[in-house]
């Protein structure tokens, strides 16, 4: 009888090992899919900064050339006054 209750411990004890290390798998796998998400976050939200970002240099890169092209006008009616003359 006790060569049965040991060898019964010894199953359950081993049945216990690996349900062990599958939870910790399963805990590992479910860290490494949280840092995978935080991760897609913060470069989201990089992206999301830098589209702001090239979208505010396009709205200058915009107004200058408004400007100069301005000027140009102007300078070309200045040449013609001075040309006129």
């Amino acid at each position: 009888m006790k060569k049965v209750t040991f060898a019964l411990v010894g199953v359950a004890a081993l049945a216990l090992a690996a349900c062990g290390g599958k939870g910790n798998e399963a805990n590992n796998a479910a860290e490494n899919i949280e840092n995978v998400a935080d991760n897609l976050d913060a470069l989201a939200n990089n992206t999301a900064a830098e589209a702001e970002a090239l979208g505010n240099q396009a709205d200058a890169l915009n107004a200058e050339s408004a400007n100069n092209a301005a000027d140009q006008a102007t300078n070309a009616d200045a040449n013609t006054e001075v040309n006129a003359m």
